[in-house]
């Protein structure tokens, strides 16, 4: 088995860094890579809007932050970004065969992945992309993957981003005994180590292997 499939989890669709305030980390991950993102779109209603690299093949990275454009937003913004003070790391989403039956197969062998919901942006383009996922924050380490299927939607991944290929992904946990029984659940791994709750990936640019934590 090679060095990436044992590092790169099973049905990985996206890694999601968040920020406080993305353009200052979109320019950072262009420093230090080489790599501008590419603008993916605004969540409308929601106070948020992301940038994207795709990592190879069907992956792809989400720089998500704070929309300027968008004032007068109720409730919390997605992935918690109103509460951050810096960059992070903070989730990962799968995307299984059948989001439905992964979800019930999960929640049979005791993990409850969140509630299904529907979601949408408008990419810079004008075309609007709608998609299903479960709760982002049903695990509260982020280390366990949430659930997405984009059906008729085109992938994020196809859309001409710019990419960084991605080498690895590796975590620590307090208890990593304790985050395996979910991700078995859901059908996928994460190496994981012993120590503060911190989400991990490299990825190879024309400036050699970064990584962001």
């Amino acid at each position: 088995m090679s060095h990436r499939m044992n590092t790169i989890p099973a049905l990985l669709d996206h890694l999601v860094l968040a920020t406080p305030d993305l353009a200052a980390t979109v320019a950072e991950f262009t420093r230090r890579t080489g790599v501008a993102p590419a603008p993916g779109g605004a969540h409308v209603g929601l106070g948020t809007r992301n940038h994207l690299v795709g990592l190879g093949g069907t992956t792809y990275l989400e720089i998500i932050g704070p929309d300027p454009e968008q004032t007068g937003t109720d409730g919390p913004q997605p992935f918690g970004v109103d509460g951050l003070t810096a960059p992070r790391t903070i989730t990962w989403a799968i995307s299984p065969l059948d989001l439905d039956t992964t979800a019930a197969a999960a929640r049979a062998q005791g993990y409850d992945p969140g509630e299904v919901r529907a979601m949408s942006r408008r990419r810079p383009d004008g075309t609007l992309l709608r998609w299903r996922l479960t709760d982002g924050t049903a695990h509260p380490s982020g280390l366990v993957p949430f659930l997405i299927d984009w059906g008729d939607s085109v992938h994020p991944s196809a859309a001409g981003l710019p990419v960084t290929p991605l080498l690895r992904m590796s975590a620590t946990a307090p208890a990593p005994d304790e985050i395996h029984p979910a991700l078995t659940a859901l059908g996928t791994h994460l190496g994981l180590d012993e120590g503060p709750v911190r989400l991990s990936f490299t990825v190879d640019t024309p400036r050699g292997a970064v990584t962001f934590h």
